[in-house]
């Protein structure tokens, strides 16, 4: 059901029956390495090239889903994935050798939340059982895609972010699946396409916060909530920068943000160990500690209300080589320990 300009609300509620993570080595050296369910030591996780290591990473994290939930491909209705290389091949690649019904989705880093958004509208509209929602990046093969080979060793920007080596998965089942409750999704804002003229490649927090803001916003006008409703107001990558900007957006409107607002971007990496700059990036980033860190705070009832933002700044190499700027949109997912 539609509420107000661009919210839907699951008149079923899905639920967010288990979720998987999975990530490559220098994010288990960061804050949040314990709470992550799988990781390898090896950046090309035993392939030949880093697009097919991305490609593994996502099945690693599908195939360890299936295992928690004691549920093989065979049960699964639709899946819905994206990843950041052209023609999301990272995603179809791995579902391949699944043989399930798959929509490839691209959002830039947004594409998490777009997922779960679709996976769990199947679910509530009665079209499937169980669904998945997953996605995937990479530093390397999303390096030498959007910025510069590796080998070629240049200096980043102050604002620029690192690209998440990451997967997150969920399974999304009706609300009476099992007697096991709590994680629901309640309402989504799917996003506008936001633009303001930022140009710079290296700049996303600053591209993707107006998005960000904008999605927010309509959220809580269209559902009469207030921002406090939230126990925390989680965005996918906005990184340092990006969240400073949001939070300054949010303070002109009258509205303090500052202690409910958490961004994974800013969580996954420890910048004065680890040098990355403006914190975290990529579709793998929010999906990996929302999978890892966020929805197991759901299940033990540390958190019970949270609004999950995925951030995208939907460019490209082409693009920004002719001059376009860099378009932000972003997606809003509320899930809850109750039915609303």
């Amino acid at each position: 059901m539609k509420v107000g300009n661009q919210t839907i609300k699951f008149k079923n509620s899905p639920k967010i029956f288990e979720t998987s993570s999975i990530v490559g080595p220098k994010e288990m050296q960061g804050p949040l390495a314990s709470h992550f369910d799988m990781h390898n030591d090896d950046i090309f996780f035993g392939e030949k090239t880093f697009e097919k290591a991305e490609s593994r990473l996502m099945s690693d994290c599908i195939n360890n889903l299936f295992t928690k939930a004691s549920m093989d491909a065979s049960r699964i209705d639709y899946i819905f994935a994206g990843d950041l290389l052209n023609q999301c091949i990272a995603s179809g690649f791995c579902i391949r050798d699944l043989n399930i019904p798959f929509f490839g989705l691209y959002g830039a880093c947004s594409t998490f939340v777009e997922s779960l958004i679709l996976a769990s509208s199947f679910i509530d509209a009665e079209f499937a059982n169980k669904t998945v929602a997953a996605t995937s990046s990479h530093f390397c093969s999303a390096e030498r895609q959007f910025r510069m080979p590796l080998e070629h060793g240049n200096q980043k920007s102050p604002t620029a972010q690192c690209t998440v080596t990451a997967s997150g998965a969920a399974l999304i089942v009706p609300k009476d699946y099992s007697t096991t409750t709590g994680a629901y999704a309640t309402y989504a804002t799917p996003g506008k396409i936001i633009d303001l003229g930022i140009s710079d490649i290296m700049n996303m927090g600053a591209a993707m916060a107006p998005a960000a803001f904008s999605t927010v916003m309509t959220h809580l006008e269209d559902t009469g909530r207030k921002a406090d409703y939230y126990d925390a107001i989680i965005t996918g990558d906005l990184g340092v920068l990006g969240s400073e900007i949001l939070i300054d957006l949010f303070s002109k409107e009258g509205i303090d943000i500052s202690l409910i607002h958490k961004d994974c971007g800013k969580l996954i990496y420890d910048d004065s160990t680890q040098d990355t700059h403006c914190g975290g990036s990529g579709c793998g980033c929010i999906a990996s500690v929302f999978s890892g860190y966020f929805y197991k705070l759901l299940k033990q009832g540390k958190l019970n209300k949270v609004l999950v933002v995925a951030t995208g700044a939907l460019m490209s190499p082409l693009s920004s080589l002719q001059g376009e700027s860099v378009p932000g949109i972003a997606h809003a997912i509320s899930i809850e320990n109750e039915v609303v």
